[in-house]
Formats: C-alpha cells, structure tokens, sequence
C-alpha cells in the first residue's frame, strides 16, 4: 500500500502475522508498504512446518522484491521478524538500503533463557513464569499456545490497553509454527559475531520495558553494527510500534529520510 520508497515490514512471532504491524500504515503517505506473512505464518498456507528455515524465509523475501520489481528497498523487522531481517541482511545485502529492527535481538537466548528471568523478577507468578519457559522452548502442544499466552501476555506490553486487545484479536495464530520455531529454528541462533558486516544504515528501536529483549541488549546490538542508531520508546514492551505508534512513526520517517538512492523497479530505463 502506498506511494514512494519501498518497505518490507516482517511480522514477529512466529506463529504470528502482518496483522501485528498495521499501527504502522500512516508511513504510506511516504512510502510504499510491502505487508506479507512469513511461510507458515499467519494465512501463508502451503509450506509444510519443517520448511521454515533462516534459507527458506529469506529466500521468500528477496523472491518477493524480485517479483515486485524492486532494485533494493528498506526492509523492517519486529521481534522474530527482526531475526530474519537481520539473517536477510547478511544473506542477501544488495538488495538492502536501510535495516529496521524493532524489539528484536541477535541471539535466541533473549527469549528462550532471559525472559522466564526477567518475568520472575518483575514479580509474575511461578506458574507464569514456568508457562513462559516452555512457550519460549517450544515445549507446548498446539492446544497450549493461546492459553499459555494468556497467562502472561501482560508482560508485552507496558501497560494493557484497548489497542493491544484489538491488534491480537486480528492475529491468525498458527501454534504448529510456534512450537517449530521455538524448539527447532531459534535454540543456539545468534548473529551477534556477523553484525559488523552489516554495513547499511540500520534503526535499533525497542520500548524501555520490553520483557524479552531489553535495553541492555539493544544497546549491544547497536554497538556491533557499523551504522547503527538506538532509539528507546519510553512507557512502551515488546510491542512499541502498537503502545506508541505517533512516536515510532515518526522515528521511521526520520531514519528513512537518511540518505536513499533512487532505485527505480528493475528493467526501468
């Protein structure tokens, strides 16, 4: 949707869908929206479970710019999608002009060891803490995913509101993905040696309160990538771009208007 630059927004998750970046449509009046749910995401259908690997989901990504006749474009990635822009950017870094990384991380263990943690010591319950240990190591069955999320969903966002409510009520959950993502594609990742060869002008943006990937590590991540700026949203979780949409909207517009080559679709004289 849109008019102008191209930009690629991947979904978090996984198990989640596009859905989760709407807050994020005023930027069409700028730039043109690519929207798209990862390969056994959301309403993608076809795929098999066990064909989300870093080589497939990537590969899906720059095949789509290819099919949408784009030379480069910005690509930006919220939490999971984080991780698989970031796996896009060192795979495929011609097709790239700027880097957006949205309350994500460059190593697994974020999520899968610190989350449990840091929940235990913002003073949830046992139980919770425990449930979130398993959602994070893709230790539920499918049937456990949305209850599970319910025991601490509280923990995405700064403060529970309306507009978190509406955007999960959207989400087409698939808890197949869920549960291979999390006890099959994300155990032992990490990028966290390979940033410095990400040399494009990169946006590391995170809410103050976010339970699984906090400060400290965005402060990491952008210390390690060559061009990076931080921006920490004050009063927002995991879900910044839904918390504090007018603020990260304006931030994007900002970074996106940092120098941007003119690329016209490919085969465009």
């Amino acid at each position: 949707m849109g008019q102008g630059y191209p930009l690629l927004l991947m979904h978090g998750g996984p198990g989640a869908d596009h859905t989760t970046l709407l807050r994020l449509r005023p930027c069409a009046d700028q730039f043109t929206l690519i929207f798209y749910d990862h390969r056994c995401n959301g309403r993608s259908t076809g795929a098999d479970v066990s064909s989300m690997t870093w080589e497939n989901l990537t590969a899906d990504a720059e095949a789509l710019r290819q099919m949408l006749g784009f030379e480069q474009w910005a690509v930006l990635g919220h939490s999971f999608g984080g991780m698989v822009a970031l796996e896009y950017a060192l795979r495929y870094p011609q097709s790239l002009s700027h880097l957006l990384l949205m309350d994500t991380c460059g190593d697994s263990c974020w999520a899968q060891r610190h989350a449990p943690e840091l929940l235990a010591k913002r003073g949830y319950s046992a139980t919770a803490v425990q449930t979130a240990r398993r959602f994070f190591n893709g230790q539920l069955t499918p049937g456990e995913v949305l209850p599970a999320l319910l025991k601490f969903g509280s923990a995405y966002t700064y403060r529970l509101n309306i507009k978190a409510l509406v955007s999960g009520f959207r989400v087409k959950l698939r808890p197949k993905a869920q549960i291979f993502g999390f006890s099959q594609l994300l155990p032992g990742w990490t990028v966290m040696d390979r940033l410095g060869e990400i040399k494009v002008p990169t946006l590391v943006l995170a809410g103050r309160d976010d339970s699984q990937f906090p400060p400290e590590h965005q402060a990491i991540l952008a210390d390690r990538l060559p061009q990076a700026q931080l921006e920490i949203i004050e009063r927002a979780g995991h879900n910044a771009p839904i918390e504090r949409p007018a603020e990260v909207i304006q931030i994007v517009r900002r970074f996106l208007h940092t120098p941007i080559p003119a690329v016209l679709p490919e085969g465009t004289v």
